[in-house]
């Protein structure tokens, strides 16, 4: 009885954990879809310039690596950090590209409806 007992506990607790590190996982997976949802898809003002290209270059590089990195993973924990790298990245390539078209006189235009 105490056997069944301290088995059912054990199987519990890794359970847990292991729904605990699933739900982990999803916060960064999330983070990452949040900043895709911010890529850029249309040029600043327009104006299809270097830095315009550089941009989309760099976005598709990143999720280039981050396909990479996930079939690479050998843990959830790999998996958070490939989800990780690529929302730091996507979120870099954005502001690096809106702050070097701002430099330029270009302004990143948003739109609020009442």
């Amino acid at each position: 009885m105490i056997i069944a007992k301290i088995a059912t506990l054990l199987i519990f607790s890794v359970t847990a954990s292991m729904a605990h590190a699933a739900i982990a996982d999803l916060v960064e997976e999330r983070l990452a879809q949040a900043e895709e949802r911010q890529i850029i898809n249309a040029p600043i003002a327009g104006i299809e310039n270097a830095l315009w290209f550089d941009y989309r270059i760099d976005i598709t590089e990143a999720q280039k690596e981050l396909r990479a990195d996930l079939s690479n993973a050998s843990d959830i924990e790999d998996q958070r950090d490939a989800w990780e790298e690529y929302a730091r990245e996507l979120h870099k390539e954005r502001f690096h590209y809106i702050e070097e078209m701002a430099e330029r006189g270009y302004r990143m235009g948003t739109v609020t409806v009442n």
